[in-house]
């Protein structure tokens, strides 16, 4: 006998997410926050860096029923994690140099007030990602704006970069790719749907972003409930 699937309660996700918060080593849930209204949680409170900022919106992502995590986190950095701006940007550049898949000679590193903002265009989505992957979990970075641009791929029909999408999802994801919607505007990918588990997610967004032709990517997947 089937049974009906629920829609999860915004105080179950609540409870959820402060769980799996308290359960992450790398934040502290005591310095954070949790509201969640129909499936949109919403992090605040304070933390000392913002690689635990980034985790603890990745964390949050993680429970089944949300829609979408707006994070409001403060960073407020110790003072033994405090950095000249000078240095986030050589500590910037040397990380881009050493990541493999980052074409540092075509990005531009700017840091005020130890706010560090790429720009600059490469060729494919998946190294406007590393670059930002190789820079957030520096020492005394108070925040990230990736300005990185993709360059159009001429050529490339909508139908062509939903087609090579939907493909690579059927290899990859651990999911009904039929429960998965793609939508291309132009350069940009939309995901929506269903997916059974974040890791299915976080695939699902790496394999739009590796399509080439791709400038832009909006993931709007939930996790089945």
């Amino acid at each position: 006998m089937s049974t009906a699937t629920m829609a999860r309660s915004d105080a179950d996700i609540q409870r959820e997410v402060l769980a799996e918060l308290a359960w992450d080593p790398r934040v502290r849930a005591s310095e954070i926050g949790v509201s969640v209204k129909s499936g949109i949680g919403t992090l605040t409170g304070w933390v000392d860096s913002y690689a635990k900022k980034w985790a603890a919106e990745r964390t949050a992502h993680r429970i089944r029923g949300i829609r979408a995590v707006a994070n409001d986190i403060e960073v407020r950095l110790p003072g033994d994690a405090e950095r000249h701006d000078s240095d986030i940007a050589t500590a910037a550049s040397r990380a881009l140099e050493w990541d493999e898949f980052v074409p540092v000679e075509q990005i531009e590193v700017t840091v005020a007030n130890a706010w560090l903002t790429l720009r600059g265009e490469v060729e494919r989505g998946y190294q406007k990602r590393a670059a930002e992957r190789s820079v957030r979990r520096l020492t005394g970075v108070r925040g990230v704006t990736n300005l990185i641009a993709v360059r159009p791929v001429d050529g490339i029909s909508a139908e062509e970069i939903q087609r090579d999408i939907r493909s690579a999802l059927a290899r990859t994801v651990n999911a009904d790719v039929g429960l998965i919607e793609i939508d291309v505007d132009g350069e940009t990918v939309v995901l929506t749907g269903e997916v059974r588990s974040w890791l299915d997610r976080e695939q699902a967004e790496r394999v739009a972003w590796a399509a080439p032709g791709v400038v832009d990517v909006e993931i709007r997947l939930t996790l089945a409930t």
